[in-house]
C-alpha cells in the first residue's frame, strides 16, 4: 500500500495513524504541515546566515567608497600676482674703499699662467722690498697712524670674548683658601652654642648626640642649601640645627685661583643635654 520504504509523514500514513482519533487536537495538523514548516525554516535560516556573512564585506565596500569621495582633490586655480617692476634708475652705491694699511704693501700677486701675448714684462719685487713692506695684490703706501680695522661678516656686530662663570661647587678640604666664618671657627662655634635652642621633645626623651649638617657657602659668603645628613637622631634636633645654620651671618667666601667660588661645607653640631 505504501511501498517498501516507510514514510511516517506521508498523508495516507497519517490518515491511517489518526483514524478514529481527534484530528482537531493539533498533533495531526503539526504532522501534516511538518514538511512545509521545515523547508520554510531552512530557507529563512540560510538567508540570515548569508546576510550575516556578507554584512562586513558590504560595510567595508561602503566605507571605502566614502573615503575615496573624501580624498578627492579640489583643484582651484591660483592667480599669481606679477612681480613689481624693476626701477632701473636705482643705482647701487659704489664699493667703499678700505682704509690704507699701517705698513707699506708691495705688489706680489700669486703666479697665473697666461699665453705669451698677454704677458707683461714686470720686474718682481726684490727681497729688500719685502723686508720693509707686506706683500699684497697691489702697491699701496701705508699710513703708520692708521687704526687696525677688523672687517666682520655682513650682519654681525663686534664680538666679545664670552665670559664663562664658574658655578662649580668645590670641597673645602681641597681648596687653596676655604671659606671662613668672620673671626674664625672658634667664633662660629661660640655663636652656634648661644643660638641653638634645645628642642623640648628631645630634652624630655633624653636624646643627645651629633647632627651632621651640610651647606654651601656662595661667592658672596651667604649660606644656602642647608640640610642634615647621615644618621638622624629625630625629636627635632636636625630641624633645629638647620634653622640655626640658615640664620648665620655671611662668611668670607672661598677663593680659588684668585676668584671667589662656591664651596660645600660639612660641620658636626653637638647636642648635649642641659644639667
Amino acid at each position: 500500500m505504501f511501498g517498501s520504504k516507510l514514510d511516517i509523514f506521508n498523508r495516507e500514513w497519517l490518515d491511517l495513524v489518526f483514524a478514529k482519533k481527534n484530528k482537531a487536537y493539533g498533533a495531526y495538523e503539526l504532522r501534516k504541515e511538518n514538511g512545509a514548516i521545515t523547508t520554510k525554516s531552512l530557507l529563512i535560516g540560510t538567508a540570515i546566515f548569508v546576510f550575516l556573512f556578507m554584512t562586513p564585506k558590504i560595510y567595508a565596500l561602503i566605507a571605502g567608497m566614502s573615503e575615496s569621495e573624501d580624498n578627492d582633490l579640489i583643484m582651484q586655480e591660483v592667480v599669481m600676482q606679477p612681480p613689481p617692476p624693476i626701477d632701473e634708475k636705482v643705482i647701487p652705491p659704489p664699493p667703499v674703499e678700505p682704509p690704507p694699511p699701517r705698513n707699506d704693501q708691495v705688489k706680489f700677486p700669486p703666479p697665473i699662467v697666461k699665453p705669451d701675448e698677454l704677458v707683461r714684462d714686470e720686474e718682481p719685487p726684490k727681497m729688500e722690498d719685502l723686508k720693509v713692506a707686506d706683500p699684497g695684490q697691489k702697491t699701496i703706501e701705508g699710513d703708520p697712524n692708521a687704526e687696525i680695522v677688523v672687517i666682520a661678516p655682513v650682519g654681525e656686530g663686534p664680538k666679545q670674548a664670552a665670559v664663562v662663570e664658574d658655578n662649580t661647587v668645590y670641597i673645602a678640604l681641597t681648596m687653596e683658601n676655604p671659606p671662613v666664618y668672620p673671626g674664625g671657627m672658634d667664633k662660629f662655634y661660640q655663636w652656634l652654642g648661644t643660638a641653638i635652642k634645645y628642642p623640648p621633645m628631645a630634652s624630655e626623651n633624653n636624646v643627645a648626640g651629633q647632627v651632621f649638617v651640610a651647606f654651601t657657602v656662595e661667592k658672596d659668603g651667604s649660606i644656602t642649601d642647608v640640610r642634615a645628613e647621615g644618621r638622624k637622631l629625630g625629636f627635632g634636633l636636625e630641624e633645629e640645627a638647620v634653622r640655626v645654620l640658615k640664620s648665620s651671618k655671611r662668611w668670607n667666601p672661598g677663593m680659588q685661583n684668585g676668584k671667589p667660588v662656591r664651596v660645600k661645607y660639612n660641620i658636626p653640631v653637638r647636642f648635649t643635654l642641659p644639667n
